[in-house]
């Protein structure tokens, strides 16, 4: 069988977590900053974790991550 390979666009997006929960960075942060309130720029620059409803399809993007 041929070797699976990561998808590189989610490689640099997503970081898998020790206890294996897969983290993400949260969007609405790149431009357009003076419209929101320092108080939501603040909360965006936290990272969250992935939706176990998206989890799997994720995991095939990662293959060699888990």
């Amino acid at each position: 069988m041929p070797k699976l390979k990561t998808h590189r666009g989610a490689a640099k997006r997503f970081k898998v977590t020790g206890s294996g929960k897969i983290k993400r960075s949260k969007a609405y942060k790149g431009h357009l900053l003076t419209g929101k309130s320092p108080k939501r720029g603040r909360n965006l620059r936290k990272s969250a974790l992935v939706p176990d409803v998206q989890y799997d399809n994720i995991k095939k993007l990662l293959p060699y991550m888990f």
